[in-house]
């Protein structure tokens, strides 16, 4: 039985809930946030504004020289508050992130909470502790400093 993992991240940036809803809630806005050596690049988005239902298709390299389709759907959307992706077709077996925004003393607070599960179980689960999981980390750590340079942090940064 496939194992569900889980990757949580906070940060509190420095800018309003509006300005965190209009950035984060831009598909467009994902490449800028992403390592360049995923490669990630946006196939097909036909709306700037998202909305529940949304399909976005991607490509990542998730070794070097091997592209990977990744589509994704918009799922719950709450104005200003959250919203889910949710993989259709990709490089995991199950992929579901929750971003969550609240606003705080001087800023928002950003939440990620991602539910995860590797494919070709369980040869996938070995992989996990020593690829799969860091490369995750790795790739969230990157967009926690490129969000800290764009926009600041409130206080002391939180994981």
């Amino acid at each position: 039985m496939q194992k569900i993992h889980l990757l949580e991240q906070s940060q509190d940036l420095a800018l309003s809930l509006d300005e965190a809803w209009s950035f984060f809630s831009s598909p467009r806005n994902l490449d800028e946030i992403t390592p360049t050596e995923l490669g990630f690049r946006i196939e097909s988005c036909l709306s700037d504004v998202m909305h529940e239902g949304q399909i976005i298709t991607y490509k990542v390299m998730i070794f070097p020289g091997i592209w990977v389709p990744w589509v994704t759907e918009i799922r719950a959307v709450q104005e200003r508050c959250s919203f889910i992706d949710e993989q259709r077709f990709g490089p995991y077996a199950f992929w579901h992130h929750r971003h969550h925004f609240e606003a705080m003393e001087g800023g928002v607070r950003m939440l990620d909470q991602v539910h995860y599960a590797v494919p070709f179980w369980p040869l996938g689960e070995l992989a996990h502790e020593t690829v799969v999981r860091p490369k995750l980390e790795r790739i969230f750590e990157y967009r926690r400093k490129v969000l800290a340079q764009r926009f600041g942090e409130v206080g002391p940064q939180s994981r």
